[in-house]
């Protein structure tokens, strides 16, 4: 498939998700009554003049599923993108945004929020005690990748090999503060951290949306940037030097702009896994590796993915919701042992 056609592709994934997440839930809206609502909102300048039978549905529309569905793809996107830069800044197709320490950090943040956050949450204004969790794993996420590049980085170089060693030990630090913190946890607090656990788009709010949405556009800007370099470190750190990358500004910007992006997204819905790791794969065995198509498509393929993880979650066992992170996992664990194998009979062969 030429890149022309993977973006086409991956756009019109995206268009057939947005779709399904808008209509798809315990009050079925069709792709018709979509239109027809969408166009009684435009004439009626808002939902105030609105003909009294599409009341019902505009609000369900406004106020739950159209800030679900947008922040969904913004968070399929930031997971995706961050996936994308990771596999090339690794040069390794099973990297993903939490080998940075991006959702151990912000798993002990949170976790830090719920068991001792009530107290603090009395001393903030309200709109910041309602974001605390999110603010809170987002520090967290951030602070985590922050520290990993300090840990990595000696003389103005960042080792790569150093950074994914002191991540798998980050790692396992911040996962046994975080067991000592659940430990110690009540019930109703570890029952909030095993849903935030495991992801949910249940939350989402138009403020949620524009707080995740800055550091998805800061990345994607930084993406031709990154493009460049990052097919130019596919030939070594000494090849992309001389063909003119500066490699340790390409480092810092990458690891930057991919903790802020997954810190965002997973401070928004939670840990959510293998969406990064799955959507580049699959935008790269369709269109090759160059990466000035690659982050694009990933982008809107990791949107389209996870949207329609969160239509699954809400129809699988309606009338209730699985947690995203599950339906994610189903479906991306088999691929990731897939992908496992191939390289493994490559390797073999």
């Amino acid at each position: 498939m030429t890149k022309t056609g993977g973006l086409v592709a991956a756009a019109g994934l995206l268009a057939v998700a947005l779709v399904a997440s808008l209509a798809v839930g315990p009050v079925a809206i069709g792709p018709a009554r979509l239109v027809d609502v969408a166009n009684a909102l435009i004439a009626a300048g808002g939902r105030a003049g609105l003909p009294a039978d599409y009341v019902r549905d505009a609000i369900i529309l406004c106020d739950v599923r159209a800030p679900r569905t947008v922040l969904g793809a913004l968070v399929g996107a930031a997971m995706a993108m961050a996936g994308a830069v990771m596999q090339g800044m690794f040069r390794n197709p099973l990297a993903d945004p939490g080998l940075v320490g991006v959702s151990s950090g912000a798993a002990l943040a949170a976790v830090l929020w719920i068991t001792f956050g009530e107290t603090a949450a009395h001393h903030l204004p309200p709109a910041l005690a309602v974001l605390g969790l999110p603010l809170a794993a987002f520090a967290g996420g951030l602070g985590a990748t922050l520290v990993l590049a300090r840990l990595a980085t000696r003389d103005g170089r960042t080792e790569i090999a150093v950074m994914l060693l002191a991540g798998v030990a980050l790692g396992a630090l911040t996962g046994a503060a975080t067991g000592v913190l659940v430990f110690m946890a009540r019930d109703d607090q570890l029952r909030a951290f095993l849903f935030w656990t495991l992801g949910s788009l249940g939350g989402a709010t138009w403020l949620k949306v524009a707080l995740t949405l800055p550091f998805l556009v800061a990345l994607a800007l930084a993406g031709p940037f990154l493009a460049r370099g990052l097919d130019a470190v596919a030939l070594g750190e000494r090849g992309a030097f001389h063909v003119g990358v500066d490699v340790e500004r390409l480092k810092r910007v990458a690891t930057v702009g991919v903790a802020a992006a997954a810190a965002a997204a997973v401070a928004s819905a939670g840990v959510i896994g293998f969406i990064g790791l799955a959507a580049p794969h699959i935008v790269r065995l369709a269109i090759g590796p160059g990466h000035r198509a690659l982050l694009p498509a990933s982008a809107l393929v990791g949107a389209a993915l996870l949207l329609l993880s969160d239509v699954a979650a809400r129809t699988l066992v309606a009338p209730a919701e699985l947690p995203i992170g599950v339906v994610t996992a189903v479906f991306g664990a088999p691929f990731f042992l897939w992908l496992l194998m191939r390289r493994r009979g490559r390797v073999v062969g």
